[in-house]
This record gives C-alpha cells, sequence and structure tokens, in this order.
C-alpha cells in the first residue's frame, strides 16, 4: 500500500476507531511473541464487535486485504511485512497459567465468519466446537469475539499449589524465558516430534538468529536478533533431517504470514 492509500484508508479508519489505536508501517515484531516480523500497511486495535464489523465491512468496499490477529502467539510474520490492514482484537485479555486445556472449560462461544457477507454472527457451545488435539472447528477466516467458560470451585490453596507446580514444570521443560510462538511442530499422529528432532541431534542447532531449544527440541526460539529467514530456513532442514532419518514428514503447528 502507498503512502497517499494509506493515509486515505486511516482517514476512514478514524472514522469509527480513536487515532491512539492505529499505525502506519507498524512492526509486527511488537506484536508477536516472537518478536519478529517486517512492518504492518496499517495496524490498528479492535475494541469492540461494532470496529471489528466495521473494518471488515471497509476492508470489503477499498479491496484491501484484512488479516485479524489475536495476541500474536502462533504465529510468525515474514520479513517483508504484511500489506494491507492487520487488525489486533483486545476485547479482552486472558491469561491462564494452570497448563490445562480450553476444551475442560469453553462452555460456548460467539464468532464472526469473513466468509459471510452479511457478517451474521454466530453461537455454539462446546460439542459444536469439535476440539481435538491441536484442533477446534473455526478456521482462519473466523473470529471468535466472546466465549464463555464454565469453571469448577475449588480449594485456594490446593489450585495455587497446582498452579505453582504447572509453572515451574513449563520452566524446567520449555523455553519461556526466549521469544517463540510456542510449540512449532506438530505432534505426529504416530510418533513424537519433539522426540524424533531430539534423536536427530538438533537441541540447540542454530541458524543466524533463530535455534532448536535446547529445553524442547519441539519450539523452535529467537535468541534476540532472528530474522523471519532464519526461522524459515531452520523449520526446513529440521524437516529434511528428520525425513532423512526416519522417513516422517513433520507439519508447523505455527502459522506463516506476510511476505
Amino acid at each position: 500500500m502507498d503512502d497517499i492509500k494509506a493515509l486515505e484508508t486511516c482517514n476512514k479508519i478514524k472514522t469509527f476507531i480513536p487515532e491512539e489505536d492505529i499505525y502506519i508501517n507498524e512492526p509486527m515484531s511488537k506484536h508477536t511473541t516472537f518478536k519478529i516480523g517486517g512492518n504492518a500497511d496499517i495496524f490498528i486495535k479492535l475494541r469492540s464487535i461494532e470496529q471489528i464489523e466495521k473494518i471488515v465491512k471497509l476492508s470489503r468496499e477499498i479491496n484491501e486485504p484484512l488479516k485479524i490477529i489475536g495476541n500474536g502467539s502462533n504465529i510468525l510474520v515474514k520479513d517483508n511485512g504484511i500489506r494491507g490492514i492487520v487488525a489486533k482484537v483486545c476485547t479482552n485479555s486472558y491469561e491462564f497459567i494452570d497448563g490445562g486445556q480450553m476444551s475442560y472449560v469453553v462452555d460456548s462461544s460467539i464468532y464472526i465468519d469473513l466468509n459471510d457477507e452479511q457478517l451474521k454472527i454466530y453461537q455454539i457451545d462446546n460439542k459444536e466446537h469439535e476440539f481435538d488435539y491441536r484442533h477446534s472447528n473455526f478456521s482462519n477466516n473466523m473470529v471468535v469475539l466472546d466465549t464463555t467458560l464454565k469453571l469448577h470451585k475449588g480449594i485456594k490453596e490446593e489450585i495455587q499449589k497446582k498452579m505453582d507446580e504447572n509453572k515451574q514444570s513449563r520452566q524446567a521443560k520449555q523455553p519461556i524465558d526466549k521469544p517463540s510462538a510456542g510449540s512449532t511442530f506438530k505432534r505426529g499422529k504416530d510418533f513424537i516430534t519433539a522426540q524424533l528432532i531430539d534423536e536427530c541431534g538438533l537441541k540447540g542447532y542454530t541458524m543466524g538468529g533463530a535455534q532448536v531449544s535446547e529445553k524442547h527440541a519441539g519450539f523452535i526460539v529467537n535468541l534476540g536478533n532472528a530474522t523471519a529467514k532464519d526461522v524459515i530456513n531452520l523449520v526446513e532442514y529440521v524437516k529434511k533431517q528428520v525425513f532423512e532419518k526416519f522417513n516422517k514428514k513433520i507439519e508447523l503447528e505455527i502459522e506463516v504470514i506476510g511476505e
């Protein structure tokens, strides 16, 4: 998007989003847990369902691509950034630190399907989410607007103890001290991907500023100055090594976006 088009688009966005929530040529490294990524032509923060609906409609009217993100985890933005508009949903902020699965506590969700011309709002119950390992019924073209959780009461001391145990376990087993997008690779149907990577001797293997974590081979981490190209090159190398040694094809857990 050229500068003139960006300014024109921003002026239209300002009619329903405050100016302080609109950024031009915004580094995506500031908005991803990987701390990697080129600039977005336009980056905005969405704080209401009404704003979400309006930005979707505007992007269609002006024929500009729109990418909606959440907390910026589980994605890798390429070094040349993202064309069009990137919108971060900031309606709520939750931090889950017990290490459990969302499928256990989700009661219902409300969402919109960006493929729906009318942007109709849908509501589904737990079963309709079709939860499975690293899977739900939601696709990349769906935006979750709200989720109702059904929690269970417990004894405060027992809950705190469990939280502390899980936190210590993650600190010991996962590289939470370094930027990453979470688990980089999917678990195989009949194999544990991290185990195969480890058996290839790749723990600690580095390309540029990207490294196969020394703590957990299923994670690729940013040592501080990694580029998206470093990560992608390392991913391809890991895939090649695993296939040559075990004849297994491993798949990415993270989504690669941008250009």
